[in-house]
């Protein structure tokens, strides 16, 4: 199901325009995939007691438990002053074409309107094309607000859906521990 949902995410996220890069489109697709691939074998294996599918299974669902358990725990762990500082360090890496395009969007002006960088901060608001009548937002400001709801969104999603891997590689281990009922009685494993 989680498979299922991340190829349907970002299907919807195309779709409406919300995502419009199509590295993560194709991150999160495959990612959604893989999940599929993995929940099959995982079936595939219950349904023909085969041990060497479910044991794969079972290692490859601790794996990604713990992958996104950390991911998770992480976006749940970041705080403002930290986003601040990513989005203050990768803003100068951004050309000018994806600035201007993120400042139409989001109808804001620069990043941050901080003191130890008011001379930059005053040339990119002199070619903002947001309304200069009106009180223009700083893209960080718009940006923090949006970051913060889906960082605590994701994290809380991620950490729920974490659990229930390790629920399902408790339940893969109870069942592959189970004795194969179609197996001869008198075979000695």
């Amino acid at each position: 199901l989680v498979g299922l949902l991340l190829i349907g995410v970002a299907a919807w996220g195309k779709g409406f325009g919300i995502v419009s890069s199509i590295h993560i489109i194709g991150g999160v697709i495959a990612v959604g995939f893989f999940l599929l691939l993995i929940a099959i074998v995982g079936l595939v294996g219950a349904i023909h007691h085969h041990q060497v599918m479910l044991f794969f299974y079972m290692i490859i669902l601790g794996l990604v438990f713990i992958f996104q358990f950390g991911v998770s725990c992480s976006c749940l762990a970041i705080n403002r002053s930290r986003q601040e500082g990513l989005f203050s360090s990768t803003w100068p890496f951004l050309s000018n074409k994806t600035k201007t395009e993120l400042e139409k969007n989001l109808d804001c002006c620069g990043l941050l309107n901080s003191t130890a960088d008011a001379l930059t901060f005053q040339a990119e608001f002199g070619v903002c094309p947001a309304d200069p009548r009106a009180r223009c937002l700083t893209c960080g400001e718009k940006m923090l607000q949006h970051s913060d709801e889906a960082l605590k969104i994701l994290g809380g999603v991620g950490l729920f859906f974490s659990f229930t891997e390790i629920l399902g590689v408790w339940l893969a281990m109870r069942y592959r521990n189970q004795k194969d009922p179609r197996a001869n009685p008198s075979a000695f494993l």
